[in-house]
Parts: structure tokens; sequence; C-alpha cells
């Protein structure tokens, strides 16, 4: 069973140090992917805006800068308030949120209650999958095929009339 840590917020899309516009936006975290975030921006389109990124990268962005390329993350104040910028970029352009700190930390809390860090290997299943595939198969005629040349040699093919 897979478990969905989700959080309504509203962000501040930053347009200059003096200008900003509220942004509804919501957090998910899922067990079944452990180790990224997803964001969801509705910024008045029809469609949403959505990003991945790592869980990581949005824990140590609440206490200290992080992050490079496409996402970044820092705590700062802001007119008295602590808050969480996330820069992203991508090829539609730029975009600077500002997140209130308390209920990002709030949230993470909750992700990192429902799978502690250290443990997210653990709910991808990869050493189930990999025992299963690694595992002798059962059955008649098995080791044959399996010890069987895939791409046999010209020199290992009988030859026609021997």
């Amino acid at each position: 069973m897979h478990t969905v840590v989700e959080r309504e917020l509203e962000l501040k899309l930053v347009l200059s140090p003096e200008r900003s516009i509220p942004v509804p936006a919501r957090l998910t975290y899922r067990t079944d992917d452990p180790y990224a975030v997803h964001i969801t921006f509705h910024v008045g389109s029809e469609t949403p805006v959505h990003w991945t990124f790592a869980r990581e990268l949005l824990v140590e962005g609440v206490f200290r800068p992080c992050g490079h390329g496409d996402v970044r993350v820092w705590p700062t104040k802001m007119e008295g308030r602590n808050v969480v910028l996330m820069a992203l970029t991508s090829p539609d352009g730029d975009a600077l949120l500002e997140a209130p700190s308390a209920q990002v930390s709030a949230w993470l809390e909750r992700t990192l209650r429902a799978v502690p860090p250290g443990s997210e290997t653990e709910r991808l299943g990869i050493d189930d999958a990999l025992a299963e595939l690694l595992a002798p198969a059962t059955g008649c005629g098995v080791d044959e095929l399996w010890l069987r040349d895939p791409w046999p040699s010209d020199e290992s093919r009988p030859e026609d009339g021997a």
C-alpha cells in the first residue's frame, strides 16, 4: 500500500523585489516514488504546471542554499517572514517562487515520517525485483536453455549432409 502526503498552499511568484503575485500550489509526495517531491502550480491556465525534483533537495534547501541547474532552493527572510525560495528554470522560462518555511517544513516532516531518509530504496522494491530476476528458474529443460549459446558461431552449426 502506498501513501500520498499532500499540502495545498499559496506560493508567491516573485516578479521583482517589489512585486509578486499569489500562485495556488499543491505539494505531493508519494511513497511509491520515495526520492521525489512533486509541485503543481495553478497559474491561471487550463493546464497546471508540474515540477518534480529530489526530496533531499527541498529538505536541504529549507536550511541552506542548494541545487544547481534547473532547480535551486534556499532559505531567506522576506518582510520579516522565514521563507524558502525556489528558482526553477526550463526551456519555457524561469520562475522564482516564495514559499512559507513553516508550511513547507511541516509538510516535509510528514514525508520524512512516511519514508525516513535512507529507507527510500526499500520502498522501491529493488531488492525483491532483483532476487526474483536472479532466482533460478524451475521447469523442464531450463538448464539446457540457460547454458545454450544464444548466438552460435558458424563453427558450432552442424554441416548439411554430414
